[in-house]
């Protein structure tokens, strides 16, 4: 554990302004919602479309990249690649009304994959943190774009940049930015960006800061490129290390907690695992299956299933449910082109590799859609995000959409 300080001058810069906005209770203000799980507590939102799919209340392009959303107070956040230059947006969430946008200077990044930003923001309150795939921290103002501060943390800690960048969302505890930077993790002062402590300098993994408490103790649960490792979020002090060594050293899925137990999946043919940190020593394997190998996108465990994309990239897509206490495949299908998915008032809501929308109750009983319309083209590889009745997806492109989902109740 290496602490430093940091001593240095931020530029404030006015990028635009617009209200203030109130939140709402079902906004989705970080990766992966609410409760950092994938699902949503939405209930008022329609699947009843007409024939051509749900109305699109706006759509745009925010440049390369596969970047998610985050929505909150009115507006909507998300980042792109467009000619060497990463771009962190906010619109308003219904009108699509482009509120603020900051753009610097980054490289697209287009070894092995198309490149583009694959980092989503975090809001906090009145502000909203992101990290690039080469190190820029920013902290910016939620409702204008100012820039509270901003510095780099990849030249100024030494950490070794992964083979596909930097990547996650900035994880907010307490007075804490957690960011997956280095082999277990990097903590700025949210304020001012101030390291708290930083961790080896060797490769980090692309999985988010996933918190999480065990008998009673909080912890942090980072991914390197060899390994998934539970930190002390205010020392940065090394609790466990579970070895999970990949093709390329990709751990890329975020390991999900239930109870004293963890999942954690990876593709290139690894598996999964449910595993069980203990006090002293490696955790304890429950089980290791090779039934789920979620490459990017992490499953969603709903009523003790698991539901989540199966293989590669360059695999043909399988959405699988697995229960979780045994490993045992319950179900699996081909027709949905599955590469993301997130689960809202019991319902499935799968976005297909080719941009198809797809409904289905999350049933471990077998996959039974409800509801399908094509509402993308391109590549899509990011799970579609719900808050207040609207569903936004993107692809690789940058394509954004917002569907209305809202249901009559709820207008």
């Amino acid at each position: 554990m290496i602490l430093t300080s940091v001593s240095r001058t931020f530029m404030i810069a006015m990028i635009g302004l617009c209200p203030v906005l109130a939140a709402h209770a079902e906004d989705w203000g970080q990766w992966r919602g609410p409760a950092r799980n994938g699902i949503s507590p939405e209930t008022k939102w329609s699947t009843q479309w007409p024939v051509e799919g749900p109305t699109i209340l706006w759509k745009t392009n925010v440049g390369i990249g596969l970047s998610s959303m985050v929505a909150a107070a009115d507006r909507v956040f998300t980042m792109g690649n467009s000619e060497n230059a990463d771009t962190v947006f906010a619109f308003h969430t219904v009108t699509g009304k482009l509120l603020w946008k900051h753009t610097y200077p980054a490289d697209l990044g287009d070894k092995y994959f198309e490149g583009g930003t694959t980092g989503t923001p975090t809001v906090d309150g009145d502000q909203v943190y992101s990290l690039s795939r080469w190190g820029d921290v920013f902290c910016f103002e939620a409702s204008t774009g100012k820039i509270i501060w901003n510095r780099n943390v990849q030249t100024e800690t030494g950490a070794r940049v992964p083979s596909w960048g930097f990547t996650g969302a900035p994880l907010v505890q307490g007075n804490m930015l957690l960011l997956s930077v280095g082999e277990s993790g990097l903590a700025l002062d949210k304020s001012t960006g101030k390291t708290l402590w930083q961790s080896s300098t060797k490769e980090a993994g692309y999985t988010t800061p996933v918190p999480w408490s065990q008998g009673g103790k909080s912890q942090v649960v980072f991914s390197s490129s060899q390994a998934y490792i539970g930190v002390e979020p205010t020392t940065g002090k090394e609790l466990w290390r579970m070895k999970w060594v990949t093709q390329y050293g990709v751990n890329a899925a975020d390991p999900i907690a239930d109870g004293d137990r963890l999942f954690i999946s990876s593709g290139y043919g690894k598996g999964a695992a449910l595993i069980k940190p203990l006090a002293v020593g490696e955790p304890e394997t429950i089980w290791k299956s090779k039934a789920l190998r979620t490459q990017m996108n992490a499953a969603v465990l709903f009523e003790g299933h698991l539901y989540g994309a199966d293989g590669d990239t360059t695999e043909k897509p399988l959405l699988k449910c697995v229960e979780l206490t045994t490993g045992t495949e319950k179900w699996s299908d081909a027709t949905s082109g599955a590469r993301g998915l997130i689960v809202a008032n019991n319902q499935l809501i799968v976005l297909g590799e080719k941009g198809e929308l797809i409904i289905a109750p999350a049933s471990s009983k077998g996959f039974k859609p409800s509801a399908r319309a094509q509402v993308l083209g391109g590549k899509s590889w990011t799970a579609p995000v719900l808050s207040n009745g609207l569903l936004y997806c993107r692809n690789s492109r940058g394509d954004l959409v917002c569907a209305d989902l809202r249901g009559v109740s709820a207008k």
